[in-house]
């Protein structure tokens, strides 16, 4: 099909008794200008395994396919999976999982390994909870690719002090190097979206941390932004985990954080070190 053609997806979602739904965001790229700019980030080699979060009527999925060892595409609305099936049907380098990513991610990478790229047009709903799962899970590819609502770029890439500064920021560009790489209108999808898109370009850090250690980092995380009014002092406070206020004044003292500071102030490697501190044995 022209993957291009509003017409002819209307024809095809029709001829398949198809309606779009809301709450998954689906809305089709229709420009092959950008599709070739996404391309080119993810960038496919030959021998390598690609994952496609929500593959739709096959728009990239068509473009990946010749390029990349294997494509695997998970694909939550079961009308569109018949239609991937048939449209791709007898392709050795091409594999569909049905369900939620969220769901599904971690299950699929123990039974066909951690892919070399990832890409996809996330759900507005649901952007933010997978790449939230991929960051505090351990997820590292290569390089992943998503569009996403402009907003949440924002937050993804959110310098400390900014307003769109949050945990998500930092549990984020603590895993990932952020780039937000172009914007994409809403006229460059159908049907179009009533916000503009941004393609963001994630490149997985180096984690020296041991994982009781990251555990940590991501409790402590959490409960520092839990509250923006209060001092960081106040939210560990609150939260403690089973930590002394002497021990908590004693890791804050040793990496040089003011306890009045607020969360927001302080960037995620400072807040890493922090609980580096909490955890050692020599405080």
């Amino acid at each position: 099909m022209n993957h291009d053609s509003p017409a002819e997806i209307r024809r095809t979602l029709a001829e398949l008794g198809l309606t779009l739904k809301k709450r998954w965001g689906q809305n089709f790229l229709i420009n092959p200008g950008v599709r070739d700019k996404i391309l080119e980030l993810v960038d496919p080699r030959p021998d390598e395994t690609v994952w496609e979060i929500g593959p739709g009527l096959g728009c990239l999925t068509s473009a990946l396919l010749g390029r990349c060892r294997l494509l695997v595409g998970f694909e939550i609305d079961h009308g569109l999976m018949r239609f991937l099936q048939s449209s791709f049907a007898g392709r050795e380098d091409f594999a569909l999982e049905a369900g939620d990513a969220v769901e599904r991610w971690s299950e699929v990478r123990e039974r066909r390994g951690v892919p070399d790229k990832v890409v996809g047009n996330l759900p507005y709903s649901a952007a933010s909870a997978v790449i939230s799962s991929f960051a505090e899970n351990g997820f590292s590819p290569k390089r992943l690719v998503f569009t996403v609502q402009r907003e949440l770029a924002a937050r993804l890439a959110a310098a400390p002090g900014g307003k769109n500064y949050s945990s998500f920021s930092v549990l984020c560009q603590r895993a990932y190097r952020v780039r937000e790489a172009f914007s994409i209108r809403p006229g460059s999808f159908y049907p179009a979206p009533q916000v503009t898109s941004t393609v963001v370009d994630l490149e997985p850090r180096n984690q020296p941390d041991s994982p009781p250690v990251t555990a940590l980092f991501q409790r402590l995380v959490q409960a520092a932004f839990r509250s923006r009014r209060k001092t960081l002092w106040n939210n560990l406070q609150a939260w403690s985990s089973g930590f002394t206020e002497g021990r908590l004044a004693a890791a804050l003292a040793a990496e040089g954080i003011d306890p009045g500071c607020r969360a927001e102030q302080l960037g995620p490697e400072r807040l890493a070190a922090l609980a580096r501190r909490l955890a050692s044995e020599d405080l």
